[in-house]
């Protein structure tokens, strides 16, 4: 199938690409494919959402009966300092980019949707339950579309070649928007060696809750973030969030740095834990849990940025790495790389040119307030990484409330995420409590209610480039990782009839996080896109 544009991922960067170009020429044939059942389903974030690039691209938005239903009345920022005590930071003392007046509280998942609605009245196609699985390479090194792929088993019990049903959705240009950690997009970065001048990415592994409150309790509104307790007692580095949408919802969740040294870190269980404080008990006791998801964030900033252009494809949103994670926000910088993508190649077709390197958008994105605001706000998350959280927010203050991000120097941090975990025994172990079933939950009901299923009769997904990595090397010197940092019960190690320990992969748990492909000290956990369809099926999250 031939399409002027194709766009992988139905996130809020790749629906902005295709509706900006139906709306420059509504005559481009243009088709996004998503490996989500349907569109918003494997969505997750916080999310207090700023509208600037959405009303750049449908400045009638409200007319439109945009799902932007809970604007933010009160902004509460606390200092956990224990599992008990808290300090309230004033307002005059938090970061501009954590106030979030003219912003608001959302379900990401029904925006995309949304865009989703106004994209099809466009008259793009959107093909939900189709993973775009493999780049399709013209012979003169040229990304010419995407292969989707069927990864099943074939009858005879024998492993299908990965491709063999896959479709060609060709185009003259390909834009890439498939969220953190894309499995497409590490192709094309590692492909094209677009991070040759980039500094180590580094990402977050967000996990969240979404529960419905009592109307006592509900205050919709109301945005709560938090540094400090629980992640401080490990030395790691992230903070919590709690905001309060309409319909009684309140979502809760953590974000924890995936830079942390300790092999004993689950971030899921320090989530677990976190719940427990008495600054966010307050809002959950007497509630009910209603969904539950994990997923990694691109955080490096601009220092880690790739090249966002290859000979005819295009890198966006947090497939690239745009989120700010000063405002811990991404929607609008990701929707603004999609407007300036569409724009870019809809000048490119105008003069004739197809498959070429699209430099103008380099520049377009390097003029824009996207580039702006995230130059500005560079030195948030190296301060965090060198500093921890007290002090590195303490410099984020200095650096961009009174000096707006104009102090004269790029702080870096050049380790990557993988390499920073000691050995087990250099580590003090970690005792979280059980679960109580009321605030506190186990990893497997937690999976359940993220409603992911994947098909059973196809290959597994998550690819281990050497089988004797897990429990030769990883197990004896970090106590296998893997069976903490996965939120959602992947991974185990078990032992056989005769005591010998098998490292497990339990596929069919995973929620497409990415956090193994990323975490792993060995990188010998590839994560590669199974059958359209599979995973989670996220509800207003």
């Amino acid at each position: 199938m031939e399409y002027d544009v194709v766009i992988v991922g139905a996130g809020p960067a790749g629906l902005s690409a295709a509706c900006r170009l139906k709306q420059l020429d509504k005559n481009l044939s243009v088709c996004v494919v998503e490996k989500s059942a349907e569109v918003g389903g494997h969505i997750l974030s916080g999310a207090v959402f700023e509208p600037r690039a959405l009303q750049e691209l449908f400045p009638d938005w409200q007319e439109r009966q945009c799902p932007l239903n809970t604007a933010v009345k009160n902004d509460q920022l606390y200092l956990l300092s224990g599992e008990a005590s808290a300090f309230k930071i004033p307002s005059i003392l938090a970061p501009k980019t954590m106030r979030n007046h003219g912003n608001y509280i959302i379900s990401l998942g029904n925006f995309c949707r949304w865009l989703a609605e106004q994209a099809e009245q466009l008259e793009v196609e959107i093909f939900p339950g189709f993973s775009a699985a493999e780049l399709l390479l013209t012979d003169s090194n040229t990304v010419a579309g995407v292969i989707t792929g069927d990864m099943g088993v074939a009858s005879d019990g024998s492993e299908k070649d990965t491709y063999m049903e896959g479709m060609e959705l060709r185009a003259k240009y390909t834009i890439f928007a498939e969220g953190s950690r894309g499995h497409l997009g590490k192709q094309l970065i590692h492909h094209f060696n677009l991070d040759k001048a980039a500094d180590a990415q580094h990402y977050g592994l967000g996990i969240k809750e979404l529960w419905k409150v009592s109307p006592d309790k509900h205050q919709p509104g109301l945005v709560v973030h938090t540094a400090g307790w629980p992640l401080n007692e490990s030395q790691s580095h992230g903070g919590g969030f709690l905001y309060h949408l309409e319909n009684q919802q309140v979502a809760v969740g953590l974000i924890t740095d995936l830079s942390y040294f300790n092999s004993h870190v689950s971030p899921y269980d320090e989530f677990q834990r976190y719940k427990h404080h008495p600054i966010i008990k307050a809002h959950l006791e007497g509630g009910e849990r209603v969904a539950y998801g994990a997923r990694a964030l691109t955080k490096g900033g601009i220092q880690a940025i790739p090249q966002m252009v290859a000979p005819g494809a295009l890198l966006i949103g947090d497939d690239a790495g745009t989120l700010n994670f000063a405002k811990i926000k991404g929607s609008h910088t990701a929707m603004k790389s999609g407007l300036l993508a569409a724009e870019a190649i809809h000048s490119a077709l105008g003069n004739g040119l197809q498959n070429t390197q699209l430099d103008t958008f380099t520049a377009s994105f390097n003029a824009s307030w996207a580039f702006q605001e995230l130059h500005l706000q560079r030195n948030f998350g190296p301060a965090q990484h060198k500093w921890g959280n007290l002090i590195g927010s303490a410099y984020a203050f200095v650096d961009i409330n009174i000096f707006n991000g104009h102090l004269p120097w790029t702080l870096r941090d050049t380790t990557p995420d993988h390499k920073t975990l000691k050995p087990a025994s250099e580590c003090t172990p970690i005792h979280y409590p059980k679960p109580d079933g009321v605030l506190s939950f186990d990893k497997l009901s937690s999976v359940f209610l993220s409603n992911t299923n994947h098909e059973e009769d196809q290959r597994c997904h998550l690819q281990l480039n050497d089988a004797a990595i897990p429990i030769e090397h990883n197990l004896k010197i970090f106590d296998e990782p893997a069976q903490r940092y996965c939120p959602a019960g992947v991974y185990e190690v078990i032992k056989n009839e005769a005591g010998i320990p098998v490292f497990n992969i339990n596929s069919q748990n995973c929620v497409h996080c990415k956090t193994c492909d990323i975490k792993d000290p060995s990188q010998n956990i590839t994560w590669i896109t199974p059958e359209g369809g599979g995973g989670p099926n996220y509800p207003n999250m």
